[in-house]
């Protein structure tokens, strides 16, 4: 409660500041461009006092405020015969023609207001002009400094966000590889507890399906002592390996499941981790029968499109609400009273990190089920 509280004073805070800068930039813009138009004024009636210059013991000071205008770009139009009077601060190839001449005006006028210089009480002529250079600079500062914020929240944003799964990451690892060391102390006593029963007579049969429990739970242990090291990927048929993680999980699930399979006869290559796939699809498989509450289809199917292999698993449960389709996916979360919500995330991280995969919810309606789907890359 106090981190999101602390959080979203930092966040409404930051929004202030920047809001204030930015409003006095603003404020220091149109406070700059009406200085300039006062000069620009100024600068006018010096024009006209020009005009009027016979026997004006002035002329030097008007020619000095004439001549001190070093920044902002000036056009004066002779009215009577729309000819170029002045040209200030401007280079000369831009007013070679008069379509050059009239481009300017259209800019100047949409940046300033034109001034006109009376004579002898007639407009004699009319003073286009635009911003100067450090006012363009001034205007587009703004955007620069937006930029900057930016730029500098995206990092702070992946500099959270890395340390964040740095962090994750480190608590999976330790997590995974204390259950795979608990678990393998108990099964190396079930491995000799099967050879006693073996040694009296006990039913062949049991033997066997204990040893299938076995060698699950033995996968199941190097599932978890894989977490945290790149696993290592091979070449094989993707159909197989598919259809022997869901004819286990069949064999073991609630009768009142009506389970389906559509695989092709083909064979098709991907480079796979067989211990780490089996486990996303056990995840699935598992999360539908939950979402269905032991009872209802599940159907998977495997399909290719010459490129990318696709498995997906299909079920008649409650469904997703479509704002959580990415939700599901994150560290955490659960619709369970029990559970930790680690089986998507680590299904993602299986897929998408380990096999440069995709993973994601296909599609779902409230209250008629969920389709999931894998997308991985076909080898030649």
């Amino acid at each position: 409660m106090n981190r999101n509280l602390t959080r979203w004073v930092v966040i409404v805070a930051s929004f202030i500041i920047i809001s204030l800068i930015l409003w006095n930039t603003y404020v220091f813009f149109q406070h700059f461009k009406d200085e300039e138009r006062a000069k620009m004024k100024i600068w006018s009636s010096a024009q006209t006092e020009f005009l009027e210059s016979e026997n004006n013991p002035n002329l030097d000071l008007m020619l000095q405020i004439l001549n001190s205008n070093t920044s902002t770009p000036i056009l004066v139009m002779i009215n009577d015969t729309q000819t170029v009077g002045v040209i200030n601060n401007i280079d000369e190839s831009k007013t070679k023609d008069s379509i050059a001449v009239n481009k300017l005006i259209t800019k100047f006028k949409n940046e300033n207001k034109p001034i006109e210089v009376f004579f002898e009480g007639e407009v004699y002529s009319t003073i286009y002009y635009g911003n100067s250079p450090l006012l363009n600079k001034l205007k587009y500062y703004p955007l620069a400094l937006l930029l900057i914020i930016f730029l500098f929240a995206a990092l702070a944003y992946f500099f959270y966000k890395s340390s964040r799964t740095a962090d994750q990451n480190k608590l999976w690892t330790g997590m995974a590889k204390e259950t795979a060391h608990q678990i393998g102390t108990p099964l190396s006593s079930l491995v000799g507890w099967t050879e006693i029963l073996r040694s009296e007579q006990v039913n062949p049969d049991y033997l066997v399906e204990i040893e299938k429990d076995i060698t699950r739970l033995q996968t199941i242990t190097d599932r978890f002592s894989k977490i945290g090291s790149v696993p290592k990927l091979e070449k094989l048929d993707i159909v197989k390996e598919t259809l022997d993680s869901y004819e286990y999980l069949k064999a073991r699930s609630s009768k009142l499941i009506d389970f389906e399979i559509t695989a092709p006869n083909d064979v098709m290559f991907v480079n796979l981790n067989q211990q780490l796939y089996s486990w996303t699809i056990e995840n699935l498989v598992k999360n539908a029968i939950d979402a269905m509450k032991g009872k209802g289809q599940l159907k998977l199917a495997i399909t290719n499109d010459g490129k990318f292999v696709k498995i997906q698993v299909k079920d008649t449960g409650k469904g997703i609400s479509k704002q959580k389709y990415n939700t599901i996916f994150q560290p955490g979360y659960t619709s369970k009273k029990r559970g930790w919500g680690l089986g998507l995330s680590l299904a993602k991280r299986i897929i998408e990190d380990y096999h440069n995969g995709k993973i994601k919810v296909l599609n779902s309606e409230i209250g008629k089920g969920t389709t999931m789907q894998i997308s991985l890359k076909l080898l030649s």
